[in-house]
């Protein structure tokens, strides 16, 4: 074990990080191994007239294993991107100023893996975050789900450590829980009625290990875009050899940011007299008009549920708003990685994919 445990949170995600430290202590060998019973560290940001910050550490870390939530994506507090950013970053020097033993950021969502492409005159967002954090003295780095996998070709773990873990197994299990219930479900209805659904030829490895997993066929879309404009479609074709005619389509990705494309496919899919759609995200970064057009979909008939993470933040007034939305948490799970990494243990469990099957028989040894 490293030295005593801290969890500090940028503002962007106090109240995540308050969750995952009450995870954490619900436990059962929390106590027993001698964790402080206060983890939570105070971070406190100053901001000047001129809108430059400070970030102030008022908790003693020197030699201890820090760990800090932050996020760039949407928050309670309102802050941008960019202020988030410079937020985070200002708290990770802060942090690496009181000289602690090591320091592990946990950014549940990472918003600079949209911008991941490399080409003679572009940015890379990826790359320029990564370095920031490498930089400044972040010794490794914990994320669900990365938008691709070609984001971590640009990390050097001699400097600076990666886990992407799978955000889509908590879906699965969520939708096991909720929707299949028993495995006889599972093995008749399930087989037989539901499709998994990409939203693109990209996403067609996410589908096809849903497909996988639920014993179901797999179907693609495949999505012809503008490149004259950002988050733009202009059409989409449905790649399968089985008939959808009255089946449950379960539309899935990593994320729904403005949902133009998923707004196309639920209205293509809908035209082929399906019987009912449903869609399985893992981060609802719901940029405009995104809202608006899933509150369209649902309100002609088209939607019938939205299940997301919490990797960004769902405010109340966004689920009252959208009351077909079902968020699962993912403060447990956050919390589990926490504790491994702290004890040395491996993360690999965090890496398996999640068997239906399995869960169910073993739930039915238990009933």
């Amino acid at each position: 074990m490293r030295g005593e445990l801290v969890v500090f949170a940028t503002r962007s995600m106090e109240d995540y990080a308050e969750r995952v430290a009450y995870e954490m202590q619900t436990f059962p060998d929390f106590y027993g191994k001698g964790y402080n019973r206060k983890i939570r560290g105070e971070l406190r940001t100053v901001t000047f007239a001129d809108g430059e910050m400070e970030v102030e550490v008022h908790t003693s870390i020197r030699g201890k294993d820090v760990f800090l939530f932050a996020s760039a994506g949407r928050n309670s507090y309102g802050l941008s991107v960019e202020q988030n950013k410079m937020e985070m970053y200002h708290a990770i020097d802060a942090l690496r100023r009181s000289q602690p033993g090591r320091i592990t950021l946990f950014e549940p969502f990472c918003t600079s893996s949209r911008s991941d492409r490399t080409t003679r005159r572009n940015s890379v967002g990826f790359w320029l975050h990564y370095k920031t954090l490498s930089s400044l003295g972040v010794d490794h780095i914990i994320t669900y789900q990365l938008h691709s996998d070609k984001s971590k070709t640009v990390v050097d773990p001699r400097i600076c450590a990666i886990d992407d873990v799978p955000g889509s197994p908590m879906l699965k299990e969520y939708i096991t829980d909720n929707f299949v219930r028993k495995l006889e479900v599972l093995n008749t209805t399930v087989g037989e009625d539901w499709l998994f659904c990409s939203v693109d030829a990209g996403g067609e490895n996410v589908a096809r290990k849903y497909a996988r997993a639920f014993g179901t066929r797999l179907m693609i879309a495949h999505k012809q875009r503008n490149y004259e404009k950002t988050n733009s479609v202009e059409s989409i074709n449905i790649l399968t050899d089985t008939k959808i005619e009255g089946k449950e389509i379960w539309i899935v990705d990593d994320m729904i940011d403005t949902g133009g494309s998923i707004y196309n496919l639920v209205k293509e899919l809908k035209r082929r007299d399906v019987a009912r759609i449903n869609i399985a995200v893992v981060h609802p970064v719901f940029s405009d008009p995104s809202r608006e057009r899933l509150n369209e979909l649902h309100d002609q008939g088209m939607l019938d549920r939205l299940i997301v993470t919490d990797t960004v933040d769902v405010s109340e007034e966004i689920q009252r708003a959208m009351p077909y939305l079902e968020v699962v948490s993912s403060a447990r799970l956050s919390a589990e990685i926490v504790m491994r990494m702290h004890e040395e243990q491996s993360l690999s469990p965090f890496f398996d994919d999640f068997d239906p099957r399995h869960y169910l028989s073993n739930l039915k040894l238990f009933i």
